[in-house]
């Protein structure tokens, strides 16, 4: 399977963020899957790469053309499409994926979440989201979540459209047991 990975670009970040990211990222490859990504060398999307050709996996750069800068791109991946424009970019990740993992990132990374949560929640794929909440990072953004649906603004079914992990265990775990997509359009909302 194919995992597209969302992160952080930066390194400056906590090293257990960049840790815990190669360690997904080595797991997923010794586990026989490929990754998906932006095709950056830094932060957690370097990290990942790094772990998934420490584990020996397949891993596709996805890039628009205006960041192809000395430095900024991983240089060991197997595969790098270029587009011309960021949204030309996210849909080729998502054509690509099987499923999606997000792990902690800034406004880059949440604006790719809430697209493709978005997405499945109008039911234009059922492909399993996997939040890796590393160090509780995700765990205000949950509540929010919660909120949204405790004060009416969304349904409680879309709180079942993504999984949370802890580890890349846990993560694989839920990516392959998949996420049955949820129509909420047909969902009676019962405000809890």
């Amino acid at each position: 399977m194919n995992i597209c990975l969302y992160g952080a670009s930066s390194d400056a970040i906590a090293k257990e963020y960049i840790t815990a990211t190669e360690a997904l990222g080595e797991y997923l490859a010794r586990q026989g899957h490929g990754l998906v990504y932006g095709g950056g060398g830094a932060g957690l999307m370097g990290a990942a790469a790094r772990g998934m050709s420490r584990g020996g996996g397949r891993i596709i750069g996805v890039v628009p053309s205006f960041l192809q800068v000395d430095g900024i791109l991983y240089d060991r991946c197997d595969e790098m499409i270029y587009t011309d424009t960021m949204r030309q970019r996210k849909q080729v990740m998502e054509e690509r994926a099987d499923a999606f993992i997000v792990t902690p990132g800034g406004i880059g990374t949440y604006e790719e979440f809430f697209e493709i949560y978005t997405l499945k929640q109008l039911g234009r794929h059922g492909k399993p989201i996997v939040i890796y909440n590393i160090s509780g990072y995700y765990d205000q953004l949950l509540a929010m979540l919660e909120n949204t649906v405790a004060q009416g603004f969304m349904r409680a079914a879309s709180l079942e459209l993504y999984t949370v992990a802890d580890t890349p265990e846990q993560a694989l775990a839920q990516m392959c047991a998949g996420c049955e997509t949820v129509d909420i359009r047909r969902t009676k909302f019962v405000k809890e």
